[in-house]
């Protein structure tokens, strides 16, 4: 059986090197590749020829045309233009390093990266450190994330956070049926001005704190729970619009205690998002005046039908508001049995 045995060859580093660093008017940084990676795109044999600096030197610029369309860096949303420099041999790692500059035309608000540079490997990573001043920030970029965003500890920095996150608050509050529902449900009995201005804010209140709770890793309950009691909360308040009668309107604390629970599920949407270290307050900041500003959109149309139907006929009003509790009562306990017997989705 020894005798059968043929010699076998293993990836020592499936990893990559890229350095950035913000200086004032362009990206100076490096990228350093394993020479085991380099040779198989290049189809050289044995790897070690590309440690001796005539051959690496030789074959630089085809290594370059390879690599430039699997690194892609942006500033504040336009594609820079990459310049390389002729490559170091590092002997002692294996590995080539390729100096790489790029121009910037002001001093970026966010630095987006996106690297997958040798395909071939599915489990290679690259790891990234972006350089501002005195402070780090790091990354590992794969398959399974190719793209990291950087924010720049400064105004400009900022303003890309908030350019980011309150469209995203926005957006999220708009295409969640589940959320917006909740929401309906809570307008479905009109009111004053004061009295629905009271449901949001207090709304909004419960969800900002457990978003930030969930965001920031204090408090993290799992999704198979919070998904399930947000479906539960659709079905109280459709149930407590139908039972209510004219009793005392309790639709205010509803909404905040509720808002606890809806925040969490927030909060699972944002963690995808790749919240900046540096700007965590920002972002949390941003994304809540962008749920916020949903909401109203929101409360405004849905209060103006409600009143406009409401001000031609009283019946109709509350005709409407009996079947659109209906209607909540039954998407959310579909939610619920969806989210607690089928988590996969209902085909």
């Amino acid at each position: 059986m020894l005798g059968l045995c043929s010699p076998a060859a293993a990836h020592p580093v499936p990893f990559s090197y890229l350095d950035l660093r913000i200086q004032g008017e362009a990206l100076e940084g490096s990228l350093v590749v394993h020479i085991f990676d380099a040779a198989h795109d290049l189809n050289v044999e044995p790897p070690e020829r590309l440690l001796d600096p005539a051959v690496a030197l030789a074959r630089s610029a085809e290594l370059v045309a390879l690599l430039s369309p699997r690194l892609s860096v942006s500033a504040d949303g336009r594609p820079l233009t990459a310049q390389w420099l002729a490559p170091d041999v590092l002997r002692e790692r294996q590995s080539l390093r390729f100096p790489v500059r790029f121009a910037l035309a002001k001093r970026p608000g966010s630095i987006a990266v996106a690297a997958w540079l040798f395909p071939y490997d599915p489990v290679h990573q690259t790891f990234l450190n972006v350089y501002e001043g005195d402070a780090l920030t790091q990354a590992i970029l794969d398959a399974g994330r190719p793209r990291f965003e950087y924010f720049a500890g400064t105004r400009q920095g900022a303003l890309a956070v908030i350019q980011r996150f309150l469209p995203a608050g926005i957006h999220h509050i708009l295409i969640g049926p589940d959320h917006l529902l909740f929401l309906v449900g809570l307008l479905l009995l009109g009111g004053t001005i004061r009295q629905l201005a009271v449901i949001v804010t207090s709304f909004t209140v419960a969800h900002s704190i457990t978003l930030s709770l969930a965001a920031l890793n204090i408090v993290t309950p799992p999704a198979r729970i919070i998904e399930p009691a947000i479906a539960l909360s659709i079905v109280y308040v459709g149930a407590d619009n139908l039972l209510i009668k004219d009793g005392r309107d309790v639709r205010a604390w509803i909404a905040f205690a509720f808002g606890f629970i809806h925040g969490f599920g927030f909060a699972n949407v944002l963690r995808e998002m790749d919240l900046p270290a540096r700007a965590l307050g920002w972002s949390l900041f941003a994304f809540n005046v962008g749920v916020e500003i949903g909401q109203l959109l929101v409360v405004v149309v849905v209060a103006t039908v409600l009143t406009t139907l409401r001000a031609r006929s009283e019946a109709a009003g509350r005709q409407l508001a009996f079947a659109g509790s209906i209607v909540v009562i039954a998407a959310g306990a579909f939610w619920f049995i969806q989210r607690v017997f089928f988590p996969g989705g209902i085909s």
